[in-house]
């Protein structure tokens, strides 16, 4: 009898893991794959490259693209998505890598709980 039991609740627990929810609904998303430094204000003002790219060090160089890069490789930046004033981390560091700097058009799963997204792919726009 207890073997019945746990059977079906493993059962009903294998449904509920694999029935889609809100959170796990497909979105497209439209934004700049940017850096966390600069898009959280860690070092912005203006929660943009502006700052970095105007230094006289020029360490950031001079584009959006190279300042995400830097910051991101020598200032503990994760590459996010930026999008109408928010900020999502993106679980794929790699392929966001790839459009750095570019306006994109992001097929993702966000997660409301860690405002993470899971990238399902990524296009230019």
């Amino acid at each position: 009898m207890n073997r019945i039991v746990l059977l079906s609740l493993i059962g009903i627990a294998a449904s509920a893991l694999s029935a889609p929810t809100q959170s796990q609904t497909e979105t497209t998303f439209r934004g700049e794959i940017s850096d966390s430094q600069c898009a959280l204000n860690v070092h912005s003002l203006t929660r943009s490259h502006e700052e970095m790219l105007k230094s006289k060090s020029g360490a950031a160089g001079r584009t959006p693209a190279t300042c995400s890069i830097y910051c991101v490789t020598y200032l503990g930046g994760k590459f996010v998505l930026t999008s109408k004033g928010r900020v999502y981390h993106l679980d794929d560091e790699d392929t966001a890598r790839k459009y750095v700097g570019a306006k994109v058009k992001l097929h993702g799963i966000l997660d409301p709980a860690t405002n993470s997204i899971h990238i399902v792919s990524i296009e230019p726009q």
